[in-house]
């Protein structure tokens, strides 16, 4: 077939045509789209400069201390605290109560435990401001005046410390345990124990001492 050559530079022409007038539509939308880019941008620079001169103008406030109360070994003690203060350091720094040691400070070795409400807790993993009006109970709030907890001189007679440092938190779970089961079984007082680390090697000696001490506590403190 023989095409007719009018009609082929018609159809060229045609192309190029459309070709022309697609590249100068597109470059149209392009400046127009970078003039309103560029004006957002212009505005959205003077609304962040107002903003910051707003911020600059106002006081910073921070979440600074808050004043709590904490119902500590019987007694109600006002504290101030940072919000991010955990309850193991509340009770060292701010109440001087050091006999609750700090080890991993992350719930894993129970060198930090006390008793809320009577339940075993690891109080570095406990905010103060959350305690509320739950009761606390730390090493020294065990023993009465001069008369220690039985758990407390059942560990001294089995010589279950060593270097003392997971000691108290040791002491706590074991007075937990006899203080809910007053006749605890071996496995009873290791499964208590199971999740407190102790680097000396006394575990045997705390498992006699608690069994001990369950037959001279008299039941449920």
């Amino acid at each position: 077939m023989v095409c007719n050559s009018g009609d082929e530079k018609d159809r060229r022409k045609s192309a190029t045509m459309s070709r022309r007038a697609f590249l100068k539509r597109t470059g149209l939308a392009v400046a127009g789209a970078t003039t309103a880019v560029e004006t957002g941008f212009a505005t959205g620079t003077q609304s962040a400069a107002a903003a910051v001169a707003r911020v600059t103008a106002s006081p910073v406030v921070g979440p600074g201390t808050a004043g709590i109360t904490l119902n500590v070994n019987g007694d109600e003690r006002l504290v101030s605290v940072e919000p991010s203060t955990t309850l193991v350091d509340a009770l060292r720094d701010a109440l001087g109560l050091t006999g609750t040691k700090i080890g991993c400070d992350r719930g894993s070795c129970s060198a930090c435990t006390v008793w809320l409400d009577r339940v075993p807790v690891a109080s570095c993993m406990l905010l103060a401001v959350d305690v509320g009006g739950r009761k606390i109970t730390t090493i020294e709030g065990l023993a009465t005046g001069e008369a220690l907890h039985p758990v407390q001189a059942a560990f001294v007679a089995h010589d279950a410390v060593q270097c003392g440092f997971c000691t108290p938190g040791l002491v706590m779970s074991c007075a937990a345990l006899i203080d809910g089961n007053p006749s605890p079984t071996p496995d009873d007082v290791r499964s208590a124990i199971s999740g407190h680390l102790c680097r000396c090697g006394t575990l045997p000696h705390v498992v006699a001492a608690t069994l001990d001490a369950a037959t001279t506590a008299g039941g449920p403190r």
